[in-house]
């Protein structure tokens, strides 16, 4: 497994990093023991970047992650988690905490939670529009300057607020969603990046599956998968969508690669200072996106990826009207 650096003050982790939420109900019921396998795949496969977040199954995953990670080497990987968005039974979305003092009480719960002494990179999950983004990186501080916390990261902030959480603190990485038909990164957040030295944690590279190849335009979305919500999912948006990656699909092919291989390739191949991120729930999606690292993508591969779907390509916004008022850049 290669490894990239988050930013000019970060670890060095993985070039492909593993995302939790799948595990813990967002896309549907998911396989316990199944889910575990995973972890323990993506560990003995050089996979050291494992992200969750605090909300995640409402504390499900970072259980789940702690019976995973059970004897193994600490510093043989990395924990990323996002903390403050707050719900109710159900789930309800409550908003978000980030306040100093709710910074050190997730923090507490999480440490408790994943039974580690330090998280490695601890980030707020979207901004707290009632606290400046100042207050909540001073808290973080605090708690590296205490030892219960090695990096400062945010998540879908724009390039504003990355400049303002900088100047308290020196960031390590941006995590965003990044892939072929969510690129509004590029325009100022990315560069911004790139200016401070800051790496950047693509999600959603699969776009939630939509792109990976696996997903079909009479397929319904499982009780619990919150893609049943998805404006990308919907009815008229998911075929207009599935339409790009049937040109993809002639593009993968040519290369002798999957769909899924070749959009996270893609990811991967904007930079150095990007690690994407993968949601797989299980052992057979993990061994099929593995391989996408070792892809080279030469400029033409890359302009017939960008001819497939161009730029602004994709059909509805990525997340429900209710949760698009809470990122710092659109689609």
């Amino acid at each position: 497994m290669q490894t990239r650096t988050l930013g000019k003050t970060g670890p060095a982790v993985s070039a492909l990093g593993l995302g939790g939420m799948s595990m813990s109900g967002a896309y549907g019921a998911a396989d316990r023991a199944e889910s575990i396998a995973t972890v323990h795949a993506a560990l003995d496969a050089g996979v050291t970047l494992i992200d969750t977040g605090d909300f995640y199954g409402m504390g499900h995953n970072e259980l789940l992650l702690a019976e995973a990670l059970r004897g193994r080497d600490r510093d043989g990987y990395q924990l990323s988690v996002k903390f403050g968005m707050l719900s109710g039974p159900g789930p309800v979305f409550g908003g978000m905490d980030g306040r100093p003092e709710a910074v050190k009480n997730f923090l507490a719960y999480s440490l408790t939670r994943l039974g580690t002494d330090h998280i490695d990179i601890y980030r707020p999950a979207r901004l707290d529009p009632d606290v400046p983004v100042e207050e909540t990186v001073g808290a973080v501080k605090e708690m590296i300057d205490a030892g219960y916390v090695r990096h400062v990261g945010l998540s879908e902030v724009d390039a504003a607020t990355i400049r303002r959480a900088h100047a308290v603190h020196p960031v390590s990485d941006l995590q965003i969603e990044y892939s072929l038909i969510s690129r509004a990164v590029e325009a100022d957040v990315l560069p911004t990046l790139r200016e401070l030295g800051i790496g950047l944690t693509a999600y959603g590279v699969l776009g939630r599956g939509l792109i990976s190849g696996h997903w079909t335009p009479d397929r319904a979305a499982a009780p619990g998968d919150s893609r049943g919500r998805s404006p990308r999912f919907s009815d008229g948006n998911v075929e207009h969508n599935l339409a790009l990656v049937d040109a993809l699909r002639r593009v993968a092919e040519a290369k002798g690669c999957t769909v899924a291989q070749l959009v996270i390739a893609w990811v991967a191949a904007r930079g150095e200072d990007i690690v994407p991120l993968v949601g797989a729930r299980t052992r057979e999606r993990l061994d099929e996106a593995l391989p996408a690292m070792d892809l080279n993508l030469t400029a033409d591969d890359l302009a017939e990826i960008e001819k497939a779907v161009p730029l602004g390509a994709a059909r509805g916004d990525r997340y429900p009207p209710a949760f698009m008022s809470g990122l710092g850049v659109g689609n």
